[in-house]
């Protein structure tokens, strides 16, 4: 872990932190949540487990930030992403295509992790609200467009973006899925005797 440099306390103190929620998601995604403890989160940080509980009073604590930060960062660049998008298509195709490069990063690991890995009721409990508050700009624009069964519909194009994202992670390159995906996304949400704009050259 590199040395932590800070001009202030506070910011000694959030760069602490934020060490400690790296060293926590890493763990998590590669060794799960049973081996996220104060502990073993301190050795991976570089810092006593003394210094960890100034910041997490245990590996539950621990947890319930990651559960946040697994989708903040997510969040914020999705909502980026739509922020620049015209119009309900537009939005969908933003939200697509940023959610492939975000899992091409392995952005959805933490939260993939955490899904699967047992957690208290609550913890599951807000994760199902940060997923939802996640998808919502796109379910939002899948009901703008007019789309039959809009509930259903929303359901059926998110199933194409998991096996987008299992193809982009099976090592198909970002762009030729991106391309592909956007395509078929856009007939589907097309209405009849429409015209869909033809797929971006790289996705």
């Amino acid at each position: 872990m590199p040395k932590i440099n800070a001009s202030t306390v506070a910011e000694h103190r959030a760069q602490q932190r934020e060490a400690l929620i790296g060293a926590a998601i890493d763990i998590l995604v590669n060794e799960g949540a049973a081996a996220v403890t104060p502990a073993a989160v301190g050795a991976r940080a570089g810092l006593a487990r003394s210094s960890v509980y100034q910041y997490f009073d245990s590996s539950a604590a621990l947890l319930a930030t990651i559960t946040e930060e697994a989708f903040r960062r997510s969040n914020e660049a999705l909502a980026d992403a739509l922020a620049a998008a015209n119009g309900p298509l537009e939005r969908v195709e933003a939200f697509f295509r940023e959610s492939l490069r975000l899992g091409a990063e392995g952005a959805h690991r933490p939260a993939a992790a955490l899904m699967g890995a047992g957690l208290p009721p609550a913890c599951q409990e807000r994760l199902r609200e940060l997923h939802l508050e996640q998808v919502e700009p796109f379910r939002a624009a899948v009901r703008e467009l007019g789309a039959p069964e809009p509930a259903l519909t929303a359901d059926l194009i998110a199933g194409m973006l998991h096996t987008a994202l299992a193809a982009v992670e099976n090592g198909t390159p970002l762009d030729t899925v991106t391309q592909r995906t956007l395509a078929l996304v856009r007939r589907c949400l097309t209405p009849a005797g429409g015209t869909a704009r033809a797929p971006e050259e790289g996705g």
